[in-house]
């Protein structure tokens, strides 16, 4: 498929699918566990059949979420390194939020709010993963004790509080960004929109020829 003029190629089809999957599965295990959260919101368990479909369904979007994010976390991990640009862009953050990146350090395919929320996700994704198998009685009662798992109910409680706190961030950051959700949608972004927000990572497209047929 041509790619439109005046474009820059970020996502490739494959990785689209596979951002929308994660964040979908990521909905479905919020909406079905905060049914189980407290009983004023347990009317959220109707979407899934009732309480205890609800119950049956929830840690399997779990098992869904991680396989899901495994493959993204494979794509990026490595564009998610933590460099020093990051962190004299985090110092500058006043700036961005001002609309004033042409006075903030240049940053490469991702800036350090980016860089954070990901591997934010992904250390949360791991406690819930982990603290989900210990309270997930229909296979796993035995293995642990009942004063383990309050605390691994406590833990996951608060991680599901944090990555939902994470997850409107990053939302309302790519909507804020004006541009950034058409990279998901699409695949491409603007050569302006490169230019003002990652203007580092267009200088790496522009020396290396081919590069953006390499995306992930």
């Amino acid at each position: 498929m041509r790619q439109p003029p005046g474009t820059v190629a970020r996502y490739t089809t494959a990785a689209r699918i596979n951002h929308w999957i994660t964040a979908g599965t990521l909905i479905l295990l919020a909406v079905s566990g905060m049914a189980l959260f407290h009983p004023a919101l347990f009317f959220l368990s109707a979407l899934f059949g009732g309480g205890a479909d609800d119950r049956a369904i929830h840690p399997w979007f779990g098992v869904v979420l991680l396989l899901s994010f495994s493959l993204l976390f494979i794509r990026f991990a490595r564009h998610n390194l933590w460099g020093r640009d990051d962190s004299h862009w985090m110092g500058a953050l006043r700036r961005v939020l001002a609309n004033d990146e042409e006075h903030a350090p240049e940053v490469g395919r991702y800036n350090g709010g980016q860089k954070l929320i990901f591997w934010l996700m992904t250390l949360l994704i791991l406690v819930l993963f982990i603290t989900g198998l210990v309270i997930w009685d229909t296979y796993f009662f035995g293995y642990t004790t009942i004063e383990t798992k309050r605390v691994a109910q406590l833990a996951h409680s608060l991680a599901a509080v944090a990555i939902i706190s994470v997850w409107i961030v990053h939302v309302y950051a790519a909507l804020w960004v004006r541009g950034s959700v058409r990279g998901m949608t699409r695949g491409t972004v603007t050569a302006g929109w490169s230019w003002r927000h990652h203007r580092k990572w267009l200088r790496e497209l522009a020396s290396a020829p081919g590069e953006g047929a390499k995306r992930r």
